[in-house]
């Protein structure tokens, strides 16, 4: 009989995002910017030597919010509705029999830090703030990139965006290197796919920020940007 392994994290990531909601719902198809900062015990510089050769690495990482005690064969994913269910492992969703979640994001930098040691900057992350990571492998173009290769159901549904109305005064709230980013953020449509409704007003937290927005059709309307935290009138 096999014996069960305990896993500990070696990092966690750093994102301008708060809450699972909004988050893409893949890596790389927004220019978010994450930073990992490894554990103490992880903080040994000769762990990441020869890392700068790569442009871009593997996260394999724990849907932190998403644990479960029990675990479903099947799983209904949110670009296709909601409805139609499909077996766990034809997806990525993040309710599996072990809670993990592997992204290729983009090397952009290491640096030194006098209090954290050595951190790395991706670009492309599609992870909430504080998620653990559990090991990092660099990407392998020669192995890992398969252009030949079926997408599956998810093909059906990977041109799907909005058209997004982002009104100036809105738009000026938000800081210039923050503002590419949450464009593709909200073309890529946050709500859940079950949710319709033309009225209803959804509310999003992204890099210290509230959205609010409305979509009606296939057009995405901002109503509003404040700094979180900070009272409506």
């Amino acid at each position: 009989m096999e014996k069960s392994r305990i896993i500990k994290p070696i990092a966690h990531i750093r994102t301008d995002f708060p809450t699972k909601f909004g988050i893409p719902r893949q890596s790389g198809l927004a220019d978010t910017k994450g930073k990992i900062v490894f554990e103490p015990e992880y903080r040994n510089p000769d762990a990441l030597r020869g890392l700068e050769g790569y442009s871009h690495l593997w996260l394999i990482w724990e849907f932190s919010q998403a644990v479960r005690e029990e675990w479903s064969p099947t799983v209904r994913p949110p670009r296709l509705g909601g409805n139609e269910r499909v077996g766990v492992f034809a997806t990525r969703s993040p309710f599996r029999p072990n809670p993990l979640g592997l992204s290729c994001v983009s090397l952009l930098g290491m640096e030194k830090e006098d209090l954290e040691g050595m951190v790395l900057y991706v670009g492309g992350a599609d992870l909430m703030d504080g998620t653990p990571i559990y090991d990092i492998k660099p990407y392998l173009p020669y192995v890992d990139c398969h252009p030949e290769a079926k997408g599956g159901f998810a093909e059906r549904v990977q041109e799907y965006c909005l058209e997004v109305e982002f009104p100036d005064q809105w738009l000026a709230v938000v800081p210039e290197e923050q503002r590419g980013p949450l464009m593709q953020i909200l073309a890529q449509d946050p709500r859940p796919s079950y949710q319709k409704d033309p009225q209803r007003i959804y509310g999003m937290a992204y890099a210290g920020l509230e959205v609010r927005f409305q979509v009606m059709e296939r057009k995405l309307i901002v109503c509003e940007v404040q700094q979180s935290g900070q009272n409506r009138s």
